[in-house]
């Protein structure tokens, strides 16, 4: 990905990724008080308008990030404007990790839903029911699509775009993004993806995240096995 960063460039950047994914989990196991802690999160942006307008129209929302900075700040922030979004995601084989992760995700905000396809049918009915919904798109999903993501192809889930455009919905990304050495957040929500196609919305998505990380290398989560070969 940077095939001019020397050795030590990267032995640096991977030393702290690892340090901000190490308080990024501690932040999500102590998740309830985490949430209370406003003057950590500075919230701006013309997507935080959109969601407003939204949910004041009795309409639902579907945020959309990745495993970037921290992620469970964009919910907070959230939550600070007295709204409350739910949150997809995927459980682990791990049972003592899967048990503290889930209970941390739950604090932040409910329905928490797994993925699958129980999972998926309650997610359509809070969505229908006027309700917001965060969604992770940065993980590689094997019956997804391969889109670019950072110079590369890798394969993506179209289903918060075509949530988006069956049930007329926003689809807004947004990012916690780490600053004052970490301890506060700029918490960025993006303008809605304009609606168009589930491709083409996705693909806008990936070049968002893209764009946050390429600003930010150390603050994604670059464990992840996001493309083919890994």
């Amino acid at each position: 990905m940077f095939p001019d960063m020397t050795r030590r460039d990267r032995t640096k950047l991977g030393q702290e990724m690892g340090r901000h994914m190490g308080r990024t989990l501690f932040e999500i196991y102590h998740c309830a008080e985490f949430h209370t802690q406003h003057q950590k999160f500075r919230a701006s942006g013309p997507g935080l308008d959109a969601l407003r307008a939204a949910q004041a129209a009795g309409k639902g929302a579907i945020i959309v990030s990745g495993h970037f900075g921290q992620w469970e700040a964009v919910r907070a922030a959230i939550k600070m404007y007295g709204l409350e979004s739910g949150a997809v995601y995927r459980p682990h084989k791990n049972r003592h990790y899967e048990r503290r992760i889930r209970a941390g995700i739950e604090a932040g905000g409910k329905p928490i839903l797994a993925t699958g396809h129980v999972g998926t049918r309650a997610l359509v009915r809070h969505l229908r029911a006027g309700g917001i919904i965060a969604i992770l798109l940065d993980e590689k999903y094997a019956e997804g699509v391969p889109l670019p993501f950072l110079g590369h192809d890798a394969l993506t889930s179209l289903s918060a775009a075509q949530l988006a455009l069956k049930y007329d919905l926003p689809m807004i990304p947004a990012y916690g993004i780490r600053i004052d050495d970490g301890d506060a957040f700029r918490v960025d929500f993006e303008a809605p993806i304009p609606h168009s196609d589930s491709i083409t919305m996705t693909r806008a998505f990936n070049d968002s995240l893209s764009s946050r990380i390429m600003a930010h290398p150390a603050q994604w989560y670059w464990m992840l096995r996001r493309w083919d070969g890994q």
